[in-house]
């Protein structure tokens, strides 16, 4: 494995400030985004990604504002999502300064959105973040994993492992992966989940949901995942950039930002 790992912190925000809860539910406050987009980027994270969780029109103008505000603190790549409805939408976006954008909802409504983003603005853009889990009740799915919609509230019924492959015949640059079973829980990432999705597509990948420790990140990687993206571990200092950096280095995975002795594997 050639390219380096990448290490992304997660800013999902609500009303103006970060929030973090556990399956997307009882949320807390752990933030400023753009003072904490700035201390991510002093720590070393490769990326950062950005997600308005309410993604509501009244909210959009201030969302606008936060964008630029935190592309102004980053010389890394930034993703925003949230919200997206349109090529306009992501055009807006990019032009406040995010580099990539993230689709959910509005790709699941109209899958030639993908399309439409990815010829417009080219697939590198476009990033296609998937909120999947496994199958309740009476729905059944091929793969045993479905996508899902508001947070992981709404059943959609589709199967998330072909959804993932649709989007890629259609455009999508990148595939954010976020296990709903997992997220906030801190009981490492969903490691089938991962391997389906590698199994079936070539696009990079980024693992999302679940890490509470650094043991927690290498087998994301060799699950199949390009990319591990975190959030709490984060917000509330339990975990920094370079001690996940560290701990992929130690198990032989490039990474950016370590001292030569630092990225050398242990014995």
């Amino acid at each position: 494995m050639s390219l380096a790992i990448r290490v992304i912190p997660c800013l999902d925000v609500n009303d103006g400030r970060v929030v973090k809860g556990v399956n997307f539910k009882n949320l807390r406050d752990a933030g400023d985004p753009v003072e904490l987009a700035a201390e991510y980027y002093r720590q070393g994270a490769d990326e950062l990604t950005f997600l308005d969780v309410t993604a509501s029109s009244s909210h959009r103008q201030t969302t606008y504002d936060m964008v630029r505000r935190t592309a102004e603190q980053l010389f890394i790549p930034l993703t925003v999502g949230g919200g997206v409805r349109s090529t306009d939408d992501v055009d807006t976006l990019l032009r406040c300064g995010a580099d990539k954008v993230s689709v959910n909802t509005a790709a699941i409504n109209n899958p030639q959105l993908i399309s439409e983003v990815a010829q417009r603005f080219g697939s590198q853009v476009l990033v296609l973040s998937v909120d999947a889990r496994r199958v309740q009740g009476d729905v059944h799915t091929p793969s045993g994993f479905e996508v899902t919609t508001m947070g992981g509230h709404h059943s959609t019924g589709i199967d998330a492992i072909e959804w993932v492959k649709k989007a890629e015949d259609l455009g999508a640059g990148e595939v954010l992966l976020n296990s709903m079973d997992a997220d906030g829980t801190k009981d490492g990432f969903d490691l089938e989940m991962i391997r389906e999705v590698r199994r079936e597509v070539s696009l990079p990948l980024i693992a999302s949901g679940g890490a509470g420790k650094v043991e927690d990140f290498p087998p994301a990687i060799e699950a199949g995942a390009d990319a591990v993206l975190a959030a709490s571990v984060f917000h509330f200092g339990t975990l920094t950039i370079m001690d996940v950096k560290r701990e992929l280095a130690r198990h032989g995975y490039p990474v950016r930002g370590l001292e030569a002795d630092e990225a050398t594997p242990r014995a």
